[in-house]
């Protein structure tokens, strides 16, 4: 069945999303903030700014105006960055269609339906097979998620666990600078192995403290994001914290940087939650650190290797 789609925000994840979408039979409508960009992906069919050298389907309508890209959408999937959500939305409310389901494809925000999951916009775009999580304490808005984005090369599994999936795709992006850091001071395997096993382990207790369930974060939306973001050569995560291990002031790394890493503002975000709920992160209070300056990248590790013994089963 062919669906009306808008999609708000023309970055990476947003056309990659888009392109899926049209890819798969349905009518498309993205939406980017930018007016010049929009000109260059309507000129060239590709994104040359957020995903270059990837053809753009000629189902995809690119516009700059909200209304023409919602008026009559049936989903609306936001794929902009965290922090410029609640603006988008905001300006985007009046024109959403009453019945229409609202599809968070950004880490960290509540709505009808959360998609997550290990996905580069890179791979997704060009079609790679790629699986993920679709959340929603709505069956019936979950499952059509699942139906209408299914595809040969996209598999959606389901979940009521929104909490789950939304704190799986944003804390994942704090253990994932905290590996690129392990890697750009040359500290092996043996460290990056603990570090992903460690790192879920924080993840789980701040994401359980706020109401999600353990499994959820063995999954796809958890442990499978994590792994991909940890090591994947695609991860901006990863490549900001490659840079603080080699020694680079944070503020350059982020000056040269054309996409948001979203592990550099969640950092400071999970930490005050889980002084709320007086749950221990230290990997994250490390790499907090470590951002702020107050300490280095071999001086956090060090920190955390010296912390005291405990029962693994301590989570």
């Amino acid at each position: 069945m062919t669906e009306r789609i808008g999609v708000l925000g023309a970055g990476s994840w947003g056309t990659a999303l888009a392109n899926h979408c049209a890819r798969v039979g349905h009518e498309v409508h993205l939406w980017g903030r930018d007016p010049s960009l929009v000109s260059e992906i309507g000129a060239a069919r590709e994104n040359p700014r957020y995903l270059p050298g990837v053809p753009l389907s000629r189902a995809i309508t690119v516009t700059s105006s909200v209304e023409a890209a919602l008026k009559g959408a049936a989903i609306v999937i936001a794929a902009v960055p965290s922090h410029g959500m609640r603006d988008v939305l905001r300006h985007a409310a009046p024109v959403v269609a009453r019945n229409a389901i609202l599809v968070s494809a950004t880490k960290g925000l509540e709505t009808d339906v959360v998609l997550s999951g290990p996905s580069f916009a890179a791979e997704v775009a060009r079609g790679l097979p790629t699986a993920v999580v679709a959340a929603s304490t709505d069956q019936r808005a979950g499952c059509r998620v699942q139906e209408a984005l299914r595809g040969p090369t996209f598999r959606l599994y389901g979940t009521d666990d929104v909490p789950g999936v939304e704190f799986g795709g944003a804390l994942k992006n704090v253990i994932a600078i905290a590996a690129g850091t392990l890697e750009g001071l040359g500290l092996g395997h043996n460290a990056m192995a603990a570090l992903i096993t460690r790192g879920l382990v924080e993840m789980s207790r701040l994401a359980c403290a706020e109401g999600a369930r353990r499994d959820t974060l063995s999954g796809l939306s958890g442990l499978g994001d994590l792994v991909l973001t940890c090591t994947g050569d695609l991860s901006r995560n990863r490549r900001v914290g490659i840079e603080l291990g080699r020694g680079r002031a944070l503020e350059d790394i982020l000056s040269h940087m054309r996409m948001v890493a979203e592990g550099v503002r969640t950092t400071g975000v999970a930490l005050a939650l889980s002084a709320r709920h007086g749950v221990e992160l230290p990997i994250a209070a490390q790499m907090a650190a470590v951002l702020d300056g107050r300490t280095s990248p071999k001086d956090a590790v060090e920190a955390l290797m010296l912390r005291r013994q405990r029962q693994e089963a301590d989570m």
